[in-house]
């Protein structure tokens, strides 16, 4: 598939200079899409990279349709079926999803982002989870939980440094807040970071941590001031490579498998002054910095799902014959399909005006965010619930994807009252 990043530049050139590329290849956009595009305003939201501009509708289509033909290589049926049953993330996924450009969606073009903001990330989202649940969660942990919070937070040396190989796709990314016991209430962590000369050196442990087992690259939460509760926590970026850190285990879940899940130990580990993210004792914002985006994001996994319910569901009702005809042609059926399908178009479109909001107007909403989530996921469920009923017996066996969607979609029900939970503190 040709590479993302080079059709959008191949677009922005055609735009500055038609008379000169229009050799080059036939016209990517609609010249009424190219009028658009060359009339839209340039935001200055904080939550963006500077100069960066809103997508058009052209450019997301465009987009999904890439997307789409990346899945349809990649990520077939066989392949995300083999990464649920071996509990395994497919590790030539991070080099493939880095040469398509996928990884650094929201980040800067000059550390290799394509820089097209959240309703972009969210369409990436939505496709990959479409194909498989699990390895799009792996994604949004590498490149929202971990990549945009170092563009959202990090120096200019910081974004130099680490950014380019985790949107290659050649190092992994994850984010580390979560412990044992403290999962939603940030301010009870017990990991610590405790000054020495030249930085800090950080112990404890972080449970449920997303390419835990797999990442290179780690932002991590402790506690520098453990007697000043929320302002008293930093985030460090870790290498893991570095002495005193290891992964004690990987955890082997209901759902979601392959996405690789971890418990992380911190013995000793020391960290320079120059991978402390944000400020000293400010881990807190940076957290709260990129926490209503991540919600965004992540609500369009669910709305995946739905749509794979959909895919799984809707042509074995044309095919399965009962009494002579299409089980489709039952009311009661027809009655669930257009409720699946319904709750999917309620949710893709709350999902999609939070966050053109938030790329088109520089306006983030918490409770939309968390709500985007909130409904998304609970009606995922729902959704893949009705995909096994539809299915009947064939619903209930593995030789179908329906177990695997339904297992999928339980996890952002779970997450959703995390973040929900955590924005309190």
């Amino acid at each position: 598939m040709e590479n993302f990043r080079a059709v959008r530049a191949l677009a922005r050139l055609r735009l500055m200079a038609p008379s000169r590329v229009a050799t080059i290849a036939p016209p990517l956009f609609s010249s009424a899409a190219i009028q658009h595009i060359q009339h839209r305003r340039t935001y200055a939201s904080k939550k963006h990279p500077q100069g960066f501009e809103a997508p058009s509708t052209a450019e997301l289509v465009e987009l999904r349709d890439r997307v789409q033909e990346f899945v349809r290589r990649e990520i077939t049926e066989d392949v995300a079926s083999h990464t649920d049953k071996t509990n395994a993330f497919p590790s030539a996924m991070w080099s493939k999803l880095g040469e398509a450009g996928f990884l650094g969606i929201t980040a800067n073009e000059d550390v290799g982002g394509l820089a097209m903001g959240y309703q972009a990330h969210c369409v990436v989202m939505e496709e990959l989870s479409r194909a498989s649940g699990s390895i799009a969660l792996s994604y949004a942990a590498h490149s929202q939980l971990c990549i945009n919070q170092l563009q959202l937070n990090g120096s200019p040396t910081q974004k130099k440094k680490f950014l380019p190989d985790l949107i290659a796709g050649t190092k992994i990314g994850a984010l580390a807040m979560s412990e044992s016991g403290s999962g939603s209430d940030v301010v009870s962590m017990r990991t610590t970071a405790n000054k020495v000369d030249g930085g800090y050196v950080l112990n404890g442990t972080k449970m449920w941590i997303t390419n835990g087992p797999d990442a290179d690259v780690v932002v991590v939460y402790a506690k520098t001031r453990p007697e000043a509760g929320s302002k008293g926590i930093t985030a460090f970026i870790v290498d893991t490579k570095t002495k005193g850190f290891s992964c004690a285990r990987k955890l082997d879940k209901m759902g979601m498998r392959g996405s690789n899940t971890g418990e992380l130990v911190f013995e000793h580990v020391f960290v320079p002054d120059e991978h402390i993210l944000g400020a000293v004792d400010g881990g807190a914002r940076v957290l709260m910095e990129g926490l209503d985006l991540e919600r965004l994001v992540l609500s369009a996994g669910p709305l995946g799902l739905m749509q794979a319910s959909l895919d799984v569901a809707l042509p074995f009702t044309h095919q399965r014959k009962q009494f002579g005809s299409p089980i489709a042609h039952n009311q009661l059926v027809q009655g669930k399909l257009a409720d699946m399908y319904t709750k999917l178009q309620a949710s893709r479109a709350y999902t999609y005006v939070t966050a053109k909001a938030v790329d088109e107007e520089g306006i983030i909403r918490t409770q939309d965010c968390a709500g985007a989530i909130l409904y998304a996921a609970e009606r995922a469920t729902e959704c893949a619930l009705d995909c096994i009923q539809l299915l009947g017996g064939m619903g209930y066996v593995e030789e179908m994807p329906a177990s695997r969607i339904l297992r999928e979609s339980v996890i952002p029900s779970n997450y959703k009252t995390n973040c929900t939970t955590m924005h309190n503190h």
